[in-house]
């Protein structure tokens, strides 16, 4: 009947528990490092916001042995045990409550989008195809993301700081309540039928539209992923931590937060697990996440509060120091012809703009059609919301594998072998998974169709861990040996250009491939066919970046040595 047998279904937990073992090994590697630093990906825009610290408790030298020294204030030398825990949790006791504290926030936000986002894939893939997806993304995603800026421009003007944040996750939570005990239970009678003899190409915009409520939880879900990280935590963070304590409390930010898929992963599971066999199972399963979500809400909230009272605390103390702030440099506003333009004309940038396009596109080319896989080995609404909450446990334990193992590859190896090691596994990992799509009677022959449908989560797994590991790691070094305007424009032009098309761009395509072949398992040989052109772009990008890279590093080091000597 295309369901997973049971003993299909218990084979990810083994797996589950050991790679949640050897994350908790990956949390012990980073809470070890000494030289722990503001995350690659984040350490722009957080130095940028950041406001500048002149403190007597501390210096701004990146040591976290000094700063921890100086943050007692006691004399004489510290003792081994404190040495130890330095060491191993390089925050201080008086710290602790806003740590912890902004802990817990990192880890609800994530909580909640992690559990959401197993719903909304559960809704549309189901009830409308993977193939709908690409179509959402585009006439729906993109069009609400810039509506909500609008709106959060405007109400930003309207209501304080503090007001802001409640204004801003309310809505999001009233929603998330009124879908599970009114606009899911009543599913029948607010959607409308979906029309007889609609043609194969058509028939994912019309059921979208037809299930038009699946499709805006899906839509408010995305928000959340974005709304809720950037805007509501990293908005917070670097407003009220300085950047002495954000050199010891991101890096533990980043890695304590993929704790909450495992958990959210889980409860999803546990609960589509727990429901009846009937009609209404996956009803049944939406209500008790969404009560979990809620109070994850609630506890936000209240942590919100709690973290601008320990902040207030803190500065009244005179703990954090004196606060001068900078005046804001303004980012150069660039359009699409402006940063083609600024592209074209840089070489170095060009190169870097392939790595950011081929990411989102080759990333966007597989996970489409493995959902569609996904679909067919699970037909019904409750296996497949199980095996995508195993699913998500699986991507945040791999997180932390993966960063472990991801930190010395760079260090060791260099920087190609570091930028090579996400297209290269993409790409490999993918060939056996369109192997199997397209040369195997997945649609007769079950073991074909589990093991496309497992080599395809490992190699989706493995993308997206990946990323955090080394892709934006060697994404951001690449800006470093570049002069000052080079840094600025150029990162403001791969944001505005790169972002576009690797977002949009893999969502078209395969909308093109949809509308001719019906759906994509049919134009599965097209769908790999453009996803190894886009892999041979990126490594040729890789390769042409690095020999750029090696030498305005060689020239760096060289200018250093010319400086010593004058001096």
């Amino acid at each position: 009947d295309g369901r997973c047998p049971s003993d299909s279904c218990e084979r990810m937990r083994p797996l589950l528990l050991v790679a949640v073992a050897a994350a908790l090994l990956g949390v012990a590697h980073g809470l070890v490092r000494s030289d722990a630093t503001l995350p690659p990906a984040m350490s722009l825009r957080a130095a940028s916001k950041a406001p500048t610290v002149a403190t007597p408790l501390a210096r701004i030298d990146g040591s976290s042995a000094v700063v921890a020294d100086n943050l007692r204030m006691k004399g004489g030398k510290s003792s081994l045990l404190q040495s130890i825990k330095d060491s191993l949790f390089p925050v201080e006791g008086w710290e602790m409550p806003k740590f912890f504290s902004m802990s817990l926030m990192m880890f609800m936000i994530i909580y909640i989008y992690t559990t959401v986002r197993d719903t909304k894939d559960t809704l549309v893939v189901s009830q409308c195809g993977a193939e709908s997806i690409t179509f959402l993304k585009v006439y729906g995603v993109l069009p609400a993301a810039t509506l909500f800026m609008v709106y959060y421009s405007k109400i930003s003007t309207v209501f304080d700081k503090k007001a802001l944040f409640y204004v801003t996750a309310a809505p999001f939570l009233a929603f998330y309540a009124l879908f599970a005990w009114v606009l899911y239970p009543m599913r029948e009678t607010i959607h409308f039928p979906m029309p007889a003899n609609v043609d194969e190409r058509y028939k994912y915009p019309v059921s979208l539209l037809c299930n038009w409520s699946y499709s805006l939880f899906y839509i408010v879900s995305e928000l959340w992923g974005s709304v809720g990280v950037s805007v509501l935590f990293w908005q917070l963070a670097n407003d009220i931590i300085p950047v002495w304590q954000a050199q010891r409390f991101y890096p533990l930010f980043g890695q304590l937060a993929n704790i909450a898929p495992i958990c959210a992963g889980q409860t999803v599971a546990y609960f589509a697990k727990m429901s009846s066999d009937g009609d209404d199972a996956f009803g049944q399963a939406l209500k008790s996440t969404t009560a979990l979500v809620l109070a994850a809400g609630v506890c936000l909230n209240v942590l919100y509060h709690m973290i601008n009272v320990f902040h207030e605390r803190d500065e009244a103390s005179g703990r954090l120091g004196e606060v001068v702030k900078k005046e804001k440099k303004k980012k150069p506003k660039m359009g699409m012809v402006d940063s083609l333009k600024f592209l074209v004309q840089q070489r170095y940038l060009a190169f870097l703009c392939i790595l950011v396009v081929s990411y989102g596109l080759s990333i966007n080319l597989t996970e489409v059609i493995w959902k569609s896989m996904v679909k067919r080995a699970h037909p019904n609404k409750k296996d497949y919301q199980i095996f995508m909450g195993n699913y998500s446990s699986l991507v945040g334990a791999t997180t932390f594998i993966i960063i472990f193992f991801g930190s010395n590859i760079v260090k060791h190896l260099g920087w190609t072998v570091g930028a090579l090691t996400t297209p290269v596994l993409m790409g490999g990992l993918a060939i056996p998974f369109f192997l199997y799509v397209m040369f195997t009677d997945h649609a007769n022959d079950k073991t074909a169709l589990w093991t496309a449908v497992y080599v395809g989560m490992w190699q989706n797994i493995l993308s997206k861990s990946i990323k955090y590991a080394l892709f934006d790691p060697t994404k951001e070094m690449a800006y470093i040996p570049l002069d000052q305007e080079s840094k600025v424009k150029g990162k403001a032009a791969i944001d505005v250009l790169a972002a576009r098309i690797g977002k949009s761009g893999g969502a078209f395509v395969q909308q093109a491939i949809v509308m001719y072949y019906g759906n994509i398992i049919n134009g599965a040989h097209v769908v790999a066919g453009v996803f190894f052109a886009t892999i041979a772009m990126w490594i040729y990008g890789v390769l042409g970046l690095s020999t750029m890279f090696e030498a305005k590093v060689r020239e760096g080091k060289a200018a250093e040595k010319d400086k010593a000597k004058a001096k």
